[in-house]
């Protein structure tokens, strides 16, 4: 068995080399681009605070105030923002952080020509080593030009030090994100080079087992193949074989294999077409027995109402198989024209058991004339229905959901805002960034798909859904919908 191996092993090892190449080298390219673009985006935000903090000091020192100066940029530093310097156009110190005292060969120089544009700017990263807390600082130096009134020589300069500390952490979770998705990619790769392989020579070997067991004779016919691999053992095997089976009886099981094989396929077809028929035929004499029900003009509201939402029930059930059924393609959204009031209305229906069982109190809250919006009803209504439910599982008994629409207006855009508060256990603060991720969730039981959901179906609307914070118990979603006005 030591020949039957070997070839499984060198498939084996070239593939895995060949994978560690190939996912190691993409990872190495994404990991570059990445760090480029992280950094450019600190000295993006960098430039914007040198700016701001120029246009802060641009009086004072136009006016050559260096205790206005001093005392200002004093009062903007922070964990983040290190030291600032100014620079007269002489590049000479002006005024400064007390903190980049101590560190005369770098607030006594600057960086810049003296013909510089507005836009012009120049980058450093530098490593210090604070004299109090003993702690070395990774800092991003950034230094941009002061021009004054159009005047097209520069009037001096401002510095700034960054700290570097959660870019770096940033480009850490960077690496460490990537290095997962590299080994994941490796061992899903080598599992099904495993896979591959012993689907190649696994059949082979069998081969070789059957052959070897029936070739109990004797037999004088040979191949010329003298191989020391798989190959030359099917070979070998077929070779002894082949003296000792008819043509027409070998004929006759390869016919009779096939058969078996068809009867198999066709068997499965039939289980398959028998599960969707075993399905759909229930559901529709369920339908149709509610809807002969419904004709009856005995009936009174209430009963009415509960068979609308048992319709109402079957029809977002015909509408999951539909989806399941055709689960590889994404489901295009019908876009039409409606009323958020209304949509919302009918998710509160479509849960209100629940909450009667609870004893649970809704409270509405909607804005008068609010405008139509252009959605797909059935998909809000599910964003809506899975908040309700959270929020009807997250109350005690007794407890109050409230539930608001209302029309935010701004420069920008127009948006129908849609507010599910309730007073249940809430969500803690280190889960509110985690919770519309796929797979999260808080409950014994379900999958954690519901929030994530959700977001997929606001953002294909282009709209936004998030937890917003909320004083004493209880959490609050907020879904905002973009108006006709701003498509």
């Amino acid at each position: 068995m030591k020949i039957l191996s070997s070839l499984q092993t060198r498939f084996l090892v070239i593939i895995f080399v060949l994978l560690v190449l190939l996912v190691g080298s993409i990872l190495l390219m994404i990991e570059k681009r990445e760090v480029k673009t992280i950094f450019e985006k600190q000295i993006e935000k960098g430039v914007l605070i040198a700016k701001y903090i120029k246009q802060l000091n641009i009086e004072s020192f136009s006016a050559f105030n260096e205790q206005g100066v001093t005392e200002d940029i004093e009062k903007q530093i922070d964990l983040q923002l290190i030291y600032i310097i100014f620079y007269d156009r002489f590049n000479r110190h002006f005024a400064s952080t007390q903190f980049i005292k101590n560190f005369k060969d770098i607030y006594m120089s600057s960086n810049l020509p003296a013909n510089v544009t507005p836009q012009s700017y120049n980058t450093e990263r530098r490593r210090l080593k604070d004299k109090e807390t003993k702690q070395t600082l990774n800092i991003l130096e950034v230094e941009i030009p002061v021009h004054y009134k159009g005047a097209e020589l520069r009037w001096g300069s401002i510095k700034i030090g960054m700290s570097l500390e959660e870019t770096l952490e940033e480009i850490r979770k960077t690496r460490q994100a990537l290095l997962l998705i590299g080994l994941a990619g490796l061992i899903v790769g080598l599992i099904g080079a495993i896979f591959l392989a012993r689907h190649i020579t696994g059949p082979i070997k069998k081969l070789v087992d059957g052959t070897v067991t029936i070739s109990r004779g004797d037999f004088s016919k040979t191949i010329d193949i003298h191989s020391h691999d798989e190959i030359g053992e099917l070979a070998k095997s077929f070779n002894q074989m082949s003296q000792d089976l008819q043509r027409s009886r070998r004929q006759a099981e390869e016919t009779h294999q096939k058969l078996i094989e068809s009867e198999k396929l066709a068997s499965i077809g039939r289980m398959a077409a028998g599960i969707a028929h075993e399905i759909r035929n229930p559901l529709t004499s369920i339908k149709l027995n509610i809807q002969k029900v419904f004709a009856d003009k005995g009936l009174g509201d209430i009963e009415l109402s509960h068979l609308k939402i048992s319709q109402e029930g079957i029809r977002q059930i015909e509408i999951f198989i539909k989806e399941l059924l055709n689960f590889a393609r994404e489901a295009k959204l019908n876009i039409d024209q409606f009323s958020m009031e209304m949509i919302l209305d009918e998710s509160i229906k479509m849960v209100s058991d629940s909450m009667e069982l609870k004893k649970v109190r809704v409270i509405r809250n909607y804005e008068k004339e609010l405008p139509q919006v252009r959605v797909d009803a059935d998909k809000m209504r599910q964003v809506f229905i899975n908040l309700l439910d959270n929020a009807n599982d997250a109350v005690s008994e007794g407890g109050i959901i409230k539930v608001g629409i209302f029309h935010v207006k701004d420069r920008s855009c127009h948006t129908v805002k849609v507010e599910i508060s309730d007073n249940g256990c809430g969500i803690p603060e280190k889960d509110r960034d985690t919770v519309f991720e796929p797979y999260f969730t808080t409950k014994s039981s379900g999958f954690g798909l519901g929030l994530a959901n959700a977001r997929k179906i606001v953002e294909r609307h282009k709209g936004a859904i998030r937890v917003k914070e909320k004083s004493g118990d209880g959490t609050i979603f907020e879904v905002l919908i973009p108006c006709e006005e701003e498509r």
